[in-house]
């Protein structure tokens, strides 16, 4: 078999694409939801009568350990996003991607055979582990394979496959339900997950390593042949030449070895600055609060069947607000998506929080089923996956994945439980405060490749700069006979440090 599938230029990005980042985060969004919408069919509740709430003596020991079991699939995702901070540079982004690939398929295979309590709950923290470290290693390997002009609309695709695969479990376990006195009505849906798993680990195999990891490792004729696959251009092409210049520029820039010492420095590329933007963006996933899917039966008094398929549908209409993202995120830009998201999301809740107060008013109801799902699109469309995106472009090469993993992290360490009614007013107050924060502090990053956004915070003197700076430093437009920037720049600091160009 030819190398990468014999494909080469878009074609290879398209594979990427469609081959790991769509099963692998379809993956995610179905292990994330599995769980939930099991724990009430009866033959599950036989299985594990511990957490089976409808028929325990002691209701209020066994919601204790349901919420046990379900949280063990975000500790296991902290726990596998944490571990990338050391393994994604040593290993690579592919053997990253691989390992957590795999783990999710031992979880899922403990899962759908499990009998005894401890059996269930190792497996969800193991499935947890594979989906964390893969959610934090798949948008960082597409951000830095991905050409400059398409890498936006690459990661954010995120954002319509998430919800894909929410949406997915949902269909499967409604359909489940009329079953819930048998085994394969829980074991099936807790199982399915594994054909997205080897899908991934198929297809992974075979495609390329991130050139700016190979270049870090000093693999730089490696880093060359996979520039000129994805390029689809010669290895002597003055684009892929600059490309790696441009990438030494930015290892040269960073002086020393990654290490954690670092993430608390501000040194010449403003580390500490982009550690803060990069943790930030990610936890606005958790803090602009999407509505958990039990609200359609807790809170507007749907019956079951009702609430499980809304429930579903809401799930749908997220890649909806995915597609859009995916077609603005270039041209619109980052900045301006998610200040015009935290605003809608605002506006979304606390229409959801008034009209859902009204318990017996059935239009009140209606109307704020509406604002849910409204509220779904405008979430997805500016949170969805351009959070992932951000945090991979504004941090520095030589710390992409240690600040990328632990941004990833603190989101499965911020996981909120659902507080009600209150949750909606406390929701839309944070994404009224998100909206002035990104547009004072963050900094544009479209139509940029990534050393070109090294450049804006080594410009940068302060934290409100940067934004400054994006605006009014020209795009970098190479041309054939003269010197580049990033290769002036480079040759200064090699000959700071007595070296030969």
């Amino acid at each position: 078999m030819k190398r990468f599938f014999g494909l080469r230029g878009n074609s290879l990005n398209v594979a990427a694409i469609l081959g790991v980042l769509m099963p692998g985060v379809l993956s995610f969004g179905y292990n994330s939801a599995s769980i939930g919408g099991v724990l009430s069919f009866r033959s599950f509740g036989e299985h594990f009568p511990a957490i089976d709430i409808a028929n325990a003596e002691n209701k209020g020991r066994a919601s204790s350990l349901q919420g046990f079991v379900v949280a063990c699939f975000p500790i296991g995702a902290f726990l596998g996003a944490l571990a990338c901070v050391w393994l994604g540079d040593w290993l690579g982004r592919r053997r990253v991607i691989m390992l957590g690939t795999t783990a999710q398929i031992l979880g899922c295979m403990l899962s759908a055979s499990a009998f005894h309590m401890p059996q269930l709950v190792l497996s969800r923290i193991i499935v947890g582990v594979g989906a964390g470290s893969s959610l934090a290693a798949i948008p960082l390997w597409i951000t830095e394979i991905s050409p400059t002009e398409k890498r936006g609309s690459h990661v954010v695709t995120k954002g319509i496959f998430s919800g894909l695969g929410c949406a997915m479990v949902l269909f499967i376990e409604f359909g489940m339900s009329f079953k819930k006195d048998s085994s394969i009505s829980w074991r099936l849906p807790l199982g399915f997950s594994i054909i997205l798993s080897l899908v991934v680990l198929g297809c992974i195999a075979f495609l390329p390593e991130s050139p700016r990891w190979l270049i870090q490792k000093s693999r730089t004729s490696e880093a060359m042949e996979v520039l000129s696959a994805l390029g689809g251009a010669n290895a002597d092409d003055d684009k892929i030449q600059s490309t790696i210049v441009e990438v030494q520029a930015s290892l040269a820039l960073s002086h020393e070895k990654a290490g954690w010492k670092q993430l608390f420095q501000m040194g010449t590329q403003r580390t500490l600055h982009r550690a803060f933007l990069a943790i930030l963006v990610l936890l606005f996933l958790q803090l602009t609060g999407s509505p958990p899917t039990t609200i359609f039966e807790n809170n507007l008094g749907l019956n079951e069947s009702t609430a499980r398929l809304l429930a579903a549908f809401y799930q749908v209409v997220g890649p909806i607000g995915g597609t859009l993202c995916v077609f603005l995120v270039e041209g619109f830009g980052r900045r301006r998506m998610m200040f015009t998201s935290a605003i809608g999301n605002c506006i979304c809740l606390v229409c959801i929080a008034s009209l859902g107060s009204q318990v017996n008013n059935i239009a009140a109801s209606h109307a704020a089923v509406f604002f849910i799902f409204l509220f779904h699109v405008s979430y997805v469309n500016g949170f969805g996956g351009i959070p992932y995106l951000y945090a991979a472009e504004v941090s520095p090469l030589h710390l992409r994945s240690t600040i990328t993993s632990i941004s990833v992290s603190a989101t499965w360490a911020l996981t909120f439980r659902y507080m009600g009614q209150k949750y909606f007013y406390v929701y839309a107050s944070l994404n009224a405060l998100i909206a002035p924060i990104v547009y004072f502090l963050y900094p544009e990053t479209s139509g940029r490749s990534l050393e070109e956004i090294d450049d804006i915070f080594t410009l940068s003197k302060g934290f409100l700069d940067t934004v400054k700076v994006a605006k009014k430093l020209p795009h970098m437009q190479a041309s054939l006979g003269k010197e580049l920037p990033s290769q002036a720049k480079l040759a200064t600091i090699l000959k700071e440090k007595e070296l030969e160009v």
